[in-house]
């Protein structure tokens, strides 16, 4: 499957339905395309229309050049990073009512499953043997597994495996845990870190725009939680990941506001913390998927628009250091573009992922498919952990074996 469409012909960003509208032109200064440039190679943090008229109004190769002169004045050395982690889940209960998503099942189904610790046993081993030492564990919003839940498993595979990293949850399922307990924010964080939790993944930003929020997803935190959950991570000095997944019913303003709202939530993170240690965007994966059938959603977006958007993206976002180009959504070749287009991370080789693939995300790398794409693409691989320090390769890593009948492997 194409994750992205080809264009015949380059494809306009005219003022459309998916446009700032006239009315809202009128309340900003009369802009220009070189003089925006300008001020965001300067660093200045321009506003969400101003990224709105750069991603409708400049050229693809003129946005290019400048988010790489950005890229190269945070990543100097010309290196793209990537890391190896496996992305499994708690459970596939969920009640938050995601159109999107065909992964969740709601409780009672007879598919609905609890991971047990053999399970995680069976996965975190594996993971060693492929040279990872972190799970990104999330799940659904279950109704019945609260804090202690949580604590108590973090506790159990620390215990087991006192190397292993955790990226867990997202701002969603913190929300839904502080509601189940009747605690802050803080308070869950606190009691997570406590018990084995290093870093808070980005996950169910989607859009954060209510409006959008409200037909996609009306079981799931609002944006202002969303951002909450953040701000209250990088106060007790957790690193984040910011993210965004588009192209379905959102304005391009409302992409535009949502990029602006992590930089607004970045700028107020202490002076000692990470904050967001990268910012990540996705198209929306349509295969299958309630959103396509009810509300006539589909992944319309271009090879052009996805590049475009990392390119106005690390325009928009000069105090977050990384900029990630999502293989796993678009594809190989234009996920080594995007590395000329601002982005300076190719992620994780995703040794299992279960929620994105659901609806359609197929492609997939080994640990030496990814640096060789790296290479290929005119850079130097380097390996990571989650908070982006610089690691040495492990010395053995076993190369995954992939379904290349099912899967489309680097």
């Amino acid at each position: 499957m194409e994750a992205l469409k080809d264009e015949a012909t380059p494809k306009t960003y005219s003022p459309s339905k998916f446009s700032l509208s006239l009315r809202k032109l009128k309340k900003v200064e009369v802009m220009n395309v070189n003089n925006l440039l300008q001020r965001a190679e300067n660093l200045e943090f321009l506003s969400a229309e101003e990224g709105l008229f750069l991603f409708e109004n400049a050229e693809t190769a003129v946005l290019m050049r400048t988010a790489d002169i950005l890229r190269k004045h945070h990543i100097p050395d010309n290196k793209v990073t990537w890391i190896i982690d496996r992305n499994s889940n708690t459970t596939n209960v969920c009640v938050a009512n995601c159109k999107f998503c065909n992964f969740y099942r709601v409780p009672g189904h007879k598919d609905a499953y609890i991971t047990t610790i053999d399970e995680y046993k069976e996965k975190i081993e594996e993971l060693f043997r492929y040279g990872g030492n972190q799970l990104l564990l999330q799940g659904g919003h279950h109704p019945e597994l609260g804090l202690d839940f949580y604590t108590n498993l973090f506790r159990e595979l620390k215990s087991l495996y006192p190397n292993l990293k955790l990226h867990a949850l997202g701002p969603p399922e913190i929300v839904h845990i502080a509601e189940l307990a009747g605690l802050t924010f803080k308070e869950v964080l606190l009691a997570l870190r406590e018990s084995g939790m290093d870093t808070l993944p980005g996950a169910g930003a989607e859009i954060l725009d209510d409006r959008v929020r409200f037909i996609i997803s009306n079981g799931k935190c609002g944006g202002k939680d969303w951002l909450d959950v953040m701000r209250a991570a990088h106060q007790i000095g957790m690193a984040t990941s910011a993210t965004m997944m588009f192209g379905h019913i959102e304005t391009n303003l409302e992409r535009m506001e949502h990029v602006v709202a992590m930089r607004q939530v970045q700028s107020e993170k202490p002076a000692d913390s990470q904050g967001f240690t990268s910012f990540i965007l996705w198209p929306f994966m349509d295969e299958g998927t309630l959103l396509k059938r009810l509300k006539r959603a589909r992944n319309e977006v271009t090879s052009d628009e996805y590049i475009r958007m990392i390119a106005v993206s690390r325009i928009l976002l000069p105090n977050i250091k990384n900029i990630g180009a999502s293989w796993l959504t678009v594809g190989k070749q234009v996920a080594q573009v995007c590395l000329h287009a601002g982005a300076n991370d190719f992620g994780s080789i995703m040794i299992e992922e279960n929620v994105v693939s659901a609806a359609g995300a197929n492609f997939r790398f080994t640990a030496q498919g990814i640096q060789d794409a790296i290479e290929s693409a005119g850079f130097i691989p380097q390996f990571r952990d989650q908070e982006y320090n610089h690691l040495p390769l492990p010395k053995v890593i076993e190369q995954q074996l992939l379904d290349r009948k099912k899967m489309v492997v680097d």
